[in-house]
């Protein structure tokens, strides 16, 4: 009975640990909500999706530097506990302006670019 005890403590352990490690990157897309057209408005948008642990930070950039006015939606989770997220500013791109995103999650950043579909 000993041992069959000792096998179940075990496999809750393993799962438990298995949850408290996992990690997953985050699939991120930029684009506008509709088509890029200069000078026309226009709505900016960053997903992020199927990342763990849910600690996360968005910015949206124009030429490398923060646009304040941006706002996010709530982190929401699947049902396999990966979560998403989304952030957004109205914009109206100009010629030469570089919109990017920027997301940090477990301490590594990187940058995503807008792609005008022009």
């Amino acid at each position: 009975m000993n041992t069959h005890i000792l096998s179940v403590v075990f496999g809750i352990y393993c799962l438990v640990g298995s949850a408290v490690t996992k990690q997953s990157a985050p699939v991120v897309q930029v684009y506008s909500r509709t088509k890029g057209v200069l000078g026309k408005a226009n709505i900016l948008l960053c997903h992020v999706n199927k990342f763990y642990p849910p600690v996360i930070k968005l910015d949206l950039l124009r030429n490398g530097v923060v646009i304040n006015q941006a706002n996010q939606t709530e982190m929401v989770f699947e049902a396999d506990w990966d979560y998403f997220v989304t952030k957004h500013v109205p914009f109206s791109p100009k010629s030469g302006e570089k919109y990017t995103c920027l997301v940090t999650h477990m301490g590594i950043s990187r940058t995503f670019v807008w792609e005008p579909d022009m």
